[in-house]
């Protein structure tokens, strides 16, 4: 689960990206207006957290651009400016919460996880066929069988059981896992590695679901 920080300041940016971090979410920065909209603009976020003051820009600008453009991606407001009428106008163009700084980390990142948990119907768990995906423990049982996965082997389970028997391109899965400074990489055989893993656990485990290789395009999670 993916997470952009909209931010000028560094060090605040830093506190919020290692925090996210630690709740082993993937997330992307920019510190200015400009980078904010090139980001949104080519990938998609379960969370942006959105400074309303930009050295060049608006945040609220931005806010409209994404509700114009059929963005889906959840919006929490993060300003100093606590202004009722900054409030509303940030909720009345599509804004999903609205936190003013100063503010506790511990509070921002619960507002994010329950933001993405409402995103995904009000619970922490996924499940698909025989298997469940708890999002808060990070947890993975096929029929009540544990299933112990790596960082990244849970991270692309989790993208795929939250979308069942939908075509994932190589790209796309590597830009929602690793983030985009997948741009750099020169192939992606690292990704066949680690779901080749996955597959390899997943049957062990008597998983009643399996992530196919679709020829030419990438890969789809299925029922058996």
């Amino acid at each position: 689960m993916k997470v952009l920080i909209v931010e000028d300041e560094p060090s605040l940016r830093e506190i919020i990206r290692k925090a996210l971090q630690n709740e082993r979410l993937v997330v992307e920065e920019a510190a200015d207006f400009a980078t904010a909209c090139e980001k949104t603009g080519l990938y998609d976020y379960e969370c942006i957290l959105l400074d309303i003051m930009l050295p060049d820009g608006n945040g609220l600008e931005l806010l409209q651009r994404l509700k114009k453009e059929g963005k889906r991606d959840r919006v929490i407001i993060i300003s100093a400016k606590d202004s009722i009428e900054d409030k509303v106008k940030g909720l009345d163009l599509g804004a999903d919460d609205y936190l003013a700084k100063p503010f506790h980390i511990a509070e921002l990142t619960a507002r994010v996880k329950s933001l993405i948990r409402r995103n995904n119907n009000g619970s922490n768990a996924v499940t698909l066929g025989n298997v469940t995906l708890d999002n808060t423990t990070f947890r993975v049982e096929a029929g009540g069988t544990p299933i112990e996965l790596n960082r990244k082997e849970f991270d692309i389970l989790r993208y795929f059981m939250h979308r069942p028997n939908h075509m994932i391109s190589k790209e796309t899965l590597a830009e929602a896992v690793w983030g985009d400074n997948i741009d750099q990489a020169d192939n992606f055989d690292f990704i066949y590695a680690q779901i080749k893993n996955l597959r390899k656990k997943l049957q062990q485990a008597g998983a009643t679901i399996e992530i196919k290789a679709v020829y030419g395009f990438g890969y789809k999670l299925v029922e058996l």
